[in-house]
């Protein structure tokens, strides 16, 4: 019974998170929801996702979830120097027992300090390619099972094409905007057309 109860948790949480995720196309909505909904989900302290900056070189935090402001400003991740990253944005899954000993992690005194643990990290994958990562964070020791592993891929393939859909549609819209004032010009209004006075 407590077998199927957890499956049960898991397709709700799942179910909600592709609501969420249907519900907007501004980017920044996307990635906090998706962020908040995996972390509830899995009971965990904290969930990152960070976004491959255009040159590919680093992974900059673009929603969070539980995490203080400190933390964050502690900077970019450098893909080169992240053999954790390097491995997901692969298409791997990676877990870390102890982030604060685990010399894959590139910053263990900050995670010591923001009271950090355990780590689960998954790749963002949209149209076959890697676009970030997403991580999930505890703030004790934990193992994560192959049911966890599952249930944050499955996440973070809906918000991979989700935030990428997003994106997609604000470049649309941005393309539309620059195109109508081209077109129509500064003042709204058809090229030859003539303004009516109001008296």
């Amino acid at each position: 019974m407590g077998d199927v109860a957890h499956h049960q948790s898991y397709w709700r949480a799942l179910y909600a998170v592709a609501h969420d995720l249907v519900s907007t196309l501004e980017p920044a909505d996307v990635l906090n929801r998706l962020a908040r909904s995996a972390a509830e989900a899995l009971n965990v302290r904290a969930c990152t996702l960070r976004l491959l900056a255009p040159d590919g070189r680093t992974l900059n935090a673009s929603a969070h979830y539980g995490l203080s402001e400190g933390y964050l400003r502690k900077g970019g991740v450098d893909v080169e120097h992240s053999p954790v990253d390097r491995e997901a944005l692969q298409g791997k899954s990676v877990s870390l027992r102890d982030v604060r000993h685990d010399p894959r992690f590139q910053y263990p005194e900050q995670a010591a300090t923001e009271g950090l643990v355990s780590l689960l990290c998954v790749p963002l994958i949209a149209h076959g390619r890697a676009i970030g990562v997403m991580r999930v964070y505890t703030g004790d020791e934990r193992t994560f099972d192959a049911e966890e592993i599952e249930f944050l891929d499955a996440i973070a393939s809906l918000g991979a094409v989700s935030i990428e859909n997003a994106r997609l549609y604000q470049r649309l819209a941005q393309d539309l905007d620059t195109t109508m004032d081209v077109l129509w010009g500064d003042n709204g209004s058809p090229p030859g057309s003539v303004a009516v006075r109001q008296e």
